[in-house]
């Protein structure tokens, strides 16, 4: 096997890793749309998508409180979305204190917490 072949090999397999275990849900973080405190921060995802996956990949290595919640597992968090975002399942959808925000930065999220904090 040439070194390009086993090079493409290895990149393709930490980006499978990566994806499988950005995907997971975070120990202690998991909720529900009704068990969310919704006075704090709560984040809306779904598997398989990229933005979710930065986001939650960046918060992992901060200090901050948050729940996830996973709308493809809950109909009442995806009803919600689709009503914050003009029917749309745009995600990740972010509340803070009650203020919604649509696929946040990690830093715009942290910037917003901070605010209601």
């Amino acid at each position: 096997m040439s070194p390009l072949m086993t090079a493409l090999l290895i990149v393709a397999a930490l980006y499978v890793a990566w994806t499988v275990l950005a995907n997971l849900p975070r120990r202690g973080r998991s909720a529900s749309h009704s068990g969310a405190d919704r006075a704090g921060v709560v984040v809306y995802w779904r598997p398989g998508c990229r933005y979710c996956m930065r986001l939650r990949t960046g918060l992992r290595f901060t200090p901050l409180a948050y729940a996830e919640v996973n709308i493809w597992r809950d109909p009442e968090a995806a009803a919600f979305v689709r009503s914050v975002n003009g029917g749309d399942e745009t995600v990740p959808t972010v509340t803070v204190g009650g203020r919604v925000l649509v696929n946040p930065s990690r830093r715009q999220l942290l910037e917003a917490a901070g605010q209601a904090g």
